[in-house]
């Protein structure tokens, strides 16, 4: 093996650049992988932008990534003892929690209390170091065997859809039920397809353009947010009622007012979209009609429980992917990303 490896490298906010860097080592409960495939997120595109200041990241130079599969080909100390070994494919996750706060302990490790505290919580591409690059090590506890059906490219959306599934857990999707998702972009269709997992009935996705004709394509009902009043044409496709469930999945406030305003009565909205600006929201129908609104962050657990339906094709990650670049493309990858006309969903770059 060389000693150094090519890695995308964010000089200060919107400046990139490959670099030559050294090929890290695994430490203890630790492994060294080949990154084969990176898909790029909307929280990439807004940290290389700078959107986060000092929080993703906590400083420049900083290497972004965090949705990937590859195979291992080192092993840190200990490793081994959990069954891992050299050459196993892996599709990882970009939480790497203490373990041992209160909500660790109680299996929310999304929401670990010692969040970017040194020695004790890394978030791999956003807090840490990340995964474009032609190698990284990522710990035990954030690696999940890829099975042999599912190739890298679709592994390194698993991350993605196990925050669709965590949403749609979130929302406490009931067998039956309608729901309706908002945004569709690569999280809320497979949103979507978690929500149909879990026992819906109905599943309307709101959006425009290109993606909402891709929605259709996959076979969910449709609503063009560009086309007059979305919330009226729910309550319309709901006979009055509106929706059991919304997953809020575009981040946007206008959405947010929407999906609180499609609930019926006692239903609830589940929101993964993180705004970058100011949300105001009437609250008087929470109170009236005893709506809920919940937040969503990442996923819990769902890397495990998403596997074997990316693997069984009910959540389709494989439909997302619309575009590959190298590494060393990485600038026209973005750029394709941020081109609402490009046609890109997923966007997967290959170290």
């Amino acid at each position: 093996m060389a000693e150094t490896m090519e890695a995308l490298v964010v000089i200060e906010p919107s400046v990139l650049e490959i670099h030559q860097i050294p090929i890290p080592v695994p430490g203890r409960n630790e492994v060294l992988a080949r990154v084969r495939s990176v898909s790029i997120c909307g929280t990439d595109a807004h940290l290389i932008h700078g959107d986060y200041p000092g929080f993703w990241p906590p400083a420049f130079p900083f290497t972004p990534g965090h949705e990937w599969a590859g195979d291992i080909v080192a092993l840190g100390e200990g490793a081994e003892l959990y069954g891992w070994k050299v050459g196993d494919r892996v599709s990882g996750t970009s939480h790497n929690a203490c373990g041992a706060c209160q909500k660790c302990v109680e299996g929310h490790y999304n929401l670990c209390e010692n969040y970017g505290k040194e020695g004790l919580h890394k978030q791999y591409g956003h807090s840490y170091q990340g995964v474009d690059a032609t190698y990284a090590v990522h710990n035990i506890k954030c690696i999940f065997h890829l099975p042999d059906s599912v190739s890298y490219d679709e592994g390194a959306v698993v991350d993605p859809a196990s925050i669709g599934l965590h949403v749609a857990r979130r929302g406490n999707i009931q067998a039956g039920d309608t729901v309706v998702v908002t945004g569709a972009g690569a999280v809320g269709l497979l949103a979507g397809d978690s929500a149909l997992v879990c026992g819906a009935a109905r599943v309307i996705v709101v959006g425009r353009g290109y993606r909402l004709t891709k929605a259709a394509a996959m076979g969910f009902e449709t609503v063009d947010s560009m086309a007059g009043d979305p919330v009226k044409t729910v309550r319309e496709m709901t006979g009055g009622l509106g929706a059991d469930v919304v997953l809020e999945c575009a981040g946007v406030p206008e959405t947010l007012e929407w999906a609180m305003a499609m609930l019926r009565r006692g239903g609830r909205c589940s929101m993964v979209g993180l705004p970058t600006e100011a949300v105001s929201l009437a609250v008087q129908r929470l109170v009236l009609d005893e709506l809920e609104l919940v937040g969503s962050r990442a996923s819990a657990g769902e890397m495990l429980r998403v596997m074997p339906f990316v693997a069984n094709g009910r959540v389709r990650v494989g439909e997302l992917i619309t575009h590959h670049f190298a590494l060393t493309d990485y600038q026209a990858a973005l750029d394709t990303f941020n081109d609402r006309s490009s046609g890109a969903i997923k966007i997967i770059v290959h170290p």
